[in-house]
């Protein structure tokens, strides 16, 4: 009996302590009541309690928690059922609210995903709902967030994981898709065939300009050429008239044109008298010969006189 007390007083000591102090984990809250009203959180570390007064009402981990959002059947805007699921991302940012603000804030955050994603998917179209996850996602977080507040809880986002329309649909939309492919593979045929015909005519009309132009500069080569052949002549003419001009103001440069001309006459007779074909008329008085030269020779005098003046 002497043992009996001590050993008593001990185990109430031991139990009191135990009620007394609270160790809460890292990344925790816990909501603490006294009497049965709310009195404060406690952070992470040792706290204090009065026992048999205060106590640990609510646990709450203030982690990012996933939450799978269970598949549902919704409607888009032309009447097409769609099966989607999706998780969504939440965290405790109000232990307080967390605790009192809703019976179940996770049962409230899964059915408000739920009714969102049906509210969000009823105004857009099929084709929209594949291409507009992003728009779908955010309208989804904005929806939730602005109810969660209350509850004490901050919606991080929202992933759509899966969306399966019915088989028919589906069907339908991988015979549209084959169909978009084959018009893309046409469309591209001809293109090619467009562009290979836009090259070939590029390409003969370069080669035909470039011809003309090779012919055009042979051209013009050519009436230089002509020109420098002509300019030669009538210089090398020139010279020629110039030197016979000196050498007829030489003394006996008269008398040499004079044969000249002379041999010239014989010879144009010659070869008139030779022609077959050509009936040769001989002057009956010979002396017109003579005058014909006479004639010639005056006319280089004249010629004469004129460069002299």
């Amino acid at each position: 009996m002497d043992f009996a007390l001590p050993l008593v007083i001990l185990a109430i000591a031991v139990i009191f302590i135990s009620q007394s102090v609270k160790f809460v984990p890292q990344q925790n809250a816990w909501v603490r009541e006294r009497l049965g009203k709310y009195h404060s959180t406690m952070t992470p570390g040792a706290n204090f309690l009065i026992p048999f007064i205060d106590k640990v009402a609510y646990k709450h981990s203030l982690k990012e928690i996933p939450l799978d959002v269970p598949s549902q059947i919704c409607i888009t805007r032309d009447n097409t059922q769609l099966q989607v699921d999706g998780i969504l991302y939440f965290q405790v940012t109000d232990p307080m609210r967390a605790s009192y603000g809703s019976s179940n804030y996770i049962m409230a955050v899964t059915q408000l995903a739920q009714t969102s994603l049906r509210s969000v998917v009823g105004k857009l179209e099929l084709d929209k709902t594949f291409e507009e996850r992003d728009i779908i996602n955010a309208q989804i977080v904005a929806a939730i967030d602005e109810a969660a507040l209350n509850w004490g809880v901050k919606v991080l986002r929202y992933e759509i994981k899966d969306l399966t329309p019915p088989k028919e649909i589906l069907l339908a939309m991988q015979a549209q898709i084959t169909a978009e492919r084959g018009k893309r593979a046409l469309i591209a045929a001809s293109e090619g065939r467009r562009q290979e015909q836009i090259n070939i005519a590029t390409g003969e009309r370069e080669a035909f300009i470039a011809r003309s132009e090779g012919e055009k500069q042979a051209q013009i080569n050519n009436a230089e050429g002509e020109a420098a052949a002509i300019t030669a002549l009538a210089n090398a003419t020139a010279g020629a008239i110039e030197r016979v001009a000196a050498a007829i103001r030489q003394p006996g440069g008269e008398q040499a044109v004079q044969l000249k001309v002379a041999e010239r006459a014989v010879d144009a007779y010659a070869k008139v008298a030779a022609d077959a074909t050509t009936t040769l008329i001989v002057p009956s008085n010979m002396s017109e010969t003579a005058a014909l030269i006479a004639s010639a020779m005056r006319m280089v005098q004249t010629g004469k006189t004129t460069n002299t003046a």
